[in-house]
């Protein structure tokens, strides 16, 4: 939205009644006001920081970070009311370098001209480039414009450093059922902007089903009353007559984000995974079932499934580690929607096992110590006959260098020294099928303590 140079102080042009209702009803039905926003209130409520900016006129550079239909344009648009200030929208995705630098020397003429503040707001922030955020930096720093970023995607991988060390982040969060379905009786009930004149009767059935639905984008939830209230017909009594069935043909199916190189990508799958060591079916097969629905590389999904039967379980239930190899190769061979049982099979075996990471954490500790510590010799009775050789020269005595077969002895055991220092990785739990080997463990440890 752009307005020429001599718009008055203040003031925001409408545009005619006739054309404001070809509009959207989500557009027309956009807050004005901070109390007509859905939502948010862990930014918006009195006493919050971002409130007080907005009514003390006090800010600089803004980004708002969240999901699409939650109110990060409305509320850019929603400042510059209060704050009177002169609004100009950019697209990340259409806007080019020399287009940010005309607006912003419109905006320098119209603070000479009219002394009036202006806010460049930039939809799609993610989507400009590091010269087209560095073509605004200067500006920032000299307080050219007020500066509003809105984004989908996680601005701290998304947005460059320099940018992000000059502005404020709020993130803003889905809108919530009971605000969603308020909305929508505001906006069926609003005649000056909303859908009031029409003879509407609203089922809460109805409207709890868009809200749901909707996922807490408002921008959703009011696009399906508007095509709910204007496709169908009056009845006999002369009301259109918005009932459940007639809400869930008017809103599509819910299309969950998932960007597999963004945050929802690795969230849900750490979610998956914590779910599955946390001993939780339930909440590790909603996880798969989110994963699969949104597509999903099955081959990720099974090699995870793999590295937590290897990493949590481990030797409480080594067999947990073949159900995900086995489940692996099951789904690859049948691919979808098939490959969703035999990957929820070991998505619920890993769940229910008992767990174990001392292999897991044995090995960290190792390396810890390999890529730390002092490089640590072969002993002499371990090493090839060359070395042993080698080291009867030095005068080391024969039977040091003696290697003892372990399958001379009884119960297939000889106490001898397999590191030069006598240092403990693995310290077996007593879960699962691993209690046997704390217990053998402990065992030989004790023997060979006693050299026995």
């Amino acid at each position: 939205m752009q307005y020429d140079l001599f718009t008055p102080h203040g003031e925001t042009p409408q545009p005619p009644a006739e054309e404001q209702f070809l509009m959207p009803l989500a557009a027309r039905m956009r807050p004005e006001s901070l109390a007509e926003v859905a939502g948010q209130k862990h930014l918006l409520a009195e006493g919050k920081l971002l409130r007080r900016a907005i009514e003390t006129d006090r800010f600089s550079s803004l980004i708002f970070y969240g999901p699409p239909g939650v109110g990060k344009t409305t509320l850019a648009y929603v400042i510059a009311r209060s704050t009177s200030a002169f609004f100009v929208m950019l697209n990340g995705v259409e806007s080019n370098v020399s287009e940010i630098r005309a607006k912003i020397e419109e905006a320098r003429t119209r603070m000479a001209i009219h002394g009036q503040k202006t806010i460049l707001f930039v939809d799609e922030l993610h989507r400009f480039n590091k010269a087209q955020q560095d073509v605004l930096l200067p500006h920032l720093e000299k307080g050219t414009v007020r500066f509003i970023g809105a984004t989908t995607e996680n601005p701290y991988f998304a947005i460059n450093s320099a940018m992000l060390s000059r502005s404020q982040i709020f993130p803003l969060e889905p809108v919530p059922d009971s605000e969603i379905v308020a909305l929508l009786r505001r906006a069926a009930a609003d005649e000056a902007r909303g859908l009031g004149k029409l003879p509407l009767l609203l089922d809460d059935a109805a409207l709890e089903h868009i809200a749901v639905k909707s996922d807490g984008d408002a921008r959703k939830a009011l696009t399906a009353l508007e095509v709910a209230a204007l496709s169908t017909a009056p009845g006999a009594d002369g009301l259109v007559h918005v009932t459940l069935a007639v809400a869930e043909e008017s809103i599509q199916k819910k299309a969950v984000k998932y960007d597999r190189m963004g945050d929802a990508h690795y969230d849900t799958i750490s979610a998956f995974i914590k779910s599955m060591r946390g001993s939780d079916p339930d909440a590790a097969l909603y996880w798969l079932a989110f994963m699969l629905n949104a597509g999903e590389d099955i081959r990720f999904i099974a090699r995870r499934l793999v590295i937590c039967a290897s990493e949590d379980v481990g030797l409480a239930d080594s067999n947990a580690l073949r159900v995900a190899l086995d489940a692996a190769r099951a789904a690859e061979m049948l691919g979808m929607p098939e490959a969703r049982i035999p990957l929820a099979h070991a998505t619920v075996y890993i769940a229910t096992a008992p767990k174990s990471n001392s292999a897991y954490a044995g090995v960290n500790a190792a390396l810890q110590d390999v890529k730390e510590g002092r490089t640590l010799a072969v002993p002499d009775h371990l090493a090839t006959p060359t070395r042993k050789k080698l080291a009867r020269l030095r005068g080391v005595a024969e039977e040091n260098t003696q290697y003892k077969y372990a399958h001379d002895f009884d119960d297939n055991f000889v106490p001898q020294a397999y590191l030069p220092e006598g240092r403990v990785y693995y310290h077996p739990t007593t879960n699962g099928m691993e209690l046997r080997i704390s217990e053998r463990m402990a065992y030989l440890r004790q023997r060979r303590d006693q050299g026995l």
